[in-house]
């Protein structure tokens, strides 16, 4: 099959990410790798003059939002080394550019969140001390200690908003034994007279964000009705009024509030698609803008609450950055996308499909072809295991899925059991049961390639990254017949090893993963059996292994034990398995050559062994 689509070139085309509209509603900063790198940017919404704020300062992969001061005339943002996500917090003065390190413990992360209301100080989650907790950061404390902890709670506790006054914030905690509850709380800014202020039921996971202009009032969360629901709950009464439909096939999170308190914008998941709306606070109605079909991301009030800023992508255009008028409902492109030497209309369309799987249950997924099939050839297919594994693939833009259809491979994306975007009992259907059924799921994506007439079953693999990465391990080794090769990127095959590192490097993830498979001690056996390394002679496919030696997600120990365990049962590296390191990454590629280095690696490898 002729190859349309450069890898090097769709590789390369830069990213729009983080968009952050200043507290003046007149101008938006940014990440963007135009350079070849993430840099911050900031674009004047009423000139449109767009300016390069940072040159190598910046965070070579963005996993960290930042913030503006309280005047708009600092950002303050976190930056690691090469992946290994020890976030330190950097102050960025938009007059000078100039960029100061804050003090920073070495081994802590530290997520800039918002500057108070007074300019002094910032409100910071940070793992200081052992587990995410709330901090404070003195801007104006000159040699003395700048952090204090305003909570030292045992389970992770991450604030979400200064109140308008700053005399309150808002925070997501858990004080229940059920590991999987999470309430919402109300704190006062000295750290004293912890409030909790919403809890649906024991077990839900429930939470407070963002503070309505007029102080009384908070954006409010809740699964307990099966679905993810946003309402406003009153703080002096505990009543809240809730906004999302109750229908099971809506998920809804909350974005932001106008400046004059009207409207509270929500980002709207049904089917794999992500919709904004706007909630009126006074009525309760939802206002559904004029959009084409499309997914929208991270919507901003922008020009006093007149204008709404988000990034917009569809599964064959790249994202724009678009600025919505409310007031006419007409759409201007502020960034548009960039398509370098890559002609757009060689992109193909995913398809929405749902094939059949275990317990008379069918599984959402996405299905790309490449866009020329000839009659009677049968091809390659791959499944692409996403992360998460509370997470889930949506009806975008997927580059990965584009470079690999041009080159003739069909690809299914599996929403499987695990992932959210399709209500509780669904994302919830692998607690303690990982590598059960959500592999049957990935078992029977396996099955409905094979019945697709165009698809030759013998020549199936897969691949992801971080929990992807792990289903891409497990499959080939509990699964050993239905996969020619696997790809594993950044993957787990040792559940008790990463427990044992996150809980010391990133003590936020060990507690996520002790919700998810329970005790590590209780449920050792259980712990062992969906380890893939306890299956590593069982292993059938050919493999390729990818890993960034700074990932503290998935540390590379995981790589390389399962790698040492082949070795150990005879298996040879290169007949039966390929593996390659990256020293400049951490939990995936960060910038736009480590990007095009594993697009390529991974295609060079697939057109071996595939």
């Amino acid at each position: 099959m002729s190859q349309r689509i450069s890898l090097e070139a769709l590789a390369a085309l830069p990213t729009v990410s983080t968009l952050n509209v200043a507290h003046s509603g007149e101008q938006v900063a940014f990440y963007a790798d135009w350079s070849g790198r993430f840099e911050l940017y900031v674009l004047n919404l009423n000139t449109r003059e767009r300016r390069q704020l940072t040159d190598g300062q910046a965070p070579k992969a963005v996993r960290a939002g930042f913030t503006w001061s309280a005047d708009d005339t600092r950002i303050f943002f976190s930056r690691d080394h090469n992946g290994d996500e020890r976030q330190a917090l950097f102050d960025l003065n938009l007059a000078s550019g100039e960029v100061e390190a804050l003090q920073h413990a070495p081994q802590s992360m530290d997520y800039a969140l918002a500057a108070h209301p007074d300019g002094t100080r910032l409100l910071v989650n940070s793992t200081r001390g052992g587990q995410m907790n709330v901090h404070v950061y003195d801007l104006e404390k000159d040699g003395e200690e700048p952090w204090t902890a305003l909570t030292e709670l045992p389970n992770a506790t991450q604030a979400a908003a200064w109140s308008p006054d700053g005399t309150y914030l808002t925070l997501t905690s858990n004080e229940s034994s059920d590991l999987r509850n999470t309430d919402g709380y109300v704190l006062k800014a000295d750290g004293s007279s912890l409030r909790r202020v919403l809890r649906v039921r024991e077990g839900s996971q429930d939470s407070v964000g963002e503070w309505h202009p007029d102080g009384r009032r908070v954006a409010a969360s809740s699964d307990a009705d099966g679905h993810r629901r946003v309402g406003l709950l009153t703080l002096e009464t505990g009543d809240v009024q809730w906004l999302t439909p109750a229908d099971e096939r809506i998920e809804e999170y909350a974005g932001h509030f106008s400046p004059d308190g009207r409207w509270l914008s929500v980002i709207r998941n049904v089917d794999s698609t992500l919709t904004p709306l706007l909630y009126d606070t006074a009525t309760g109605q939802a206002r559904e803008l004029k959009l084409p079909p499309g997914l929208a991301v991270g919507t901003e009030f922008a020009h006093g609450g007149h204008h709404l800023l988000f990034s917009y992508v569809t599964a064959t255009t790249r994202p724009q950055v678009l600025l919505y008028n409310l007031a006419d409902d007409t759409t201007e492109v502020l960034l548009d996308a960039e398509y370098g030497d890559v002609d757009p209309a060689d992109f193909v369309p995913g398809e929405y499909v749902h094939y059949p799987t275990s317990d008379g249950l069918k599984v959402p997924a996405i299905l790309y072809r490449p866009r020329e099939l000839e009659e009677g050839r049968r091809y390659p297919a791959l499944i692409h295991a996403h992360g998460g594994p509370t997470a889930q693939f949506f009806r975008g833009f997927d580059a990965q899925a584009q470079f690999l259809a041009d080159r003739g491979y069909l690809v299914l994306c599996p929403n499987v059991r695990g992932s959210t975007g399709y209500g509780v009992t669904w994302r919830d259907a692998n607690l303690l049961d990982w590598g059960g059924r959500d592999l049957s799921d990935i078992a029977a994506g396996a099955e409905y390639l094979r019945s697709l007439p165009e698809v030759d079953g013998a020549r199936l693999g897969i691949f992801g990254g971080s929990y992807g990465g792990y289903l891409s391990y497990m499959a080939v080794v509990r699964q050993p017949e239905l996969f020619k090769v696997g790809v594993p990127i950044v993957g787990i095959t040792d559940l008790h090893q990463l427990y044992q590192d996150n809980s010391r490097v990133m003590p936020q993830l060990g507690y996520y993963f002790r919700t998810m498979m329970g005790d590590p001690v209780e449920n050792a056996a259980l712990w062992r059996d969906r380890s893939a390394v306890t299956h590593a002679a069982d292993l059938k496919a050919h493999l390729f292994m990818m890993h960034g030696t700074n990932d503290p997600r998935c540390p590379v120990n995981q790589a390389r034990g399962f790698r040492d365990a082949l070795l150990a049962n005879g298996r040879q590296e290169g007949r039966d398995f390929e593996y390659v390191e990256f020293g400049d990454e951490g939990h995936g590629a960060g910038d736009i050559a480590g990007k095009t280095r594993s697009y390529r690696l991974m295609a060079d490898y697939l057109e071996r062994r595939l």
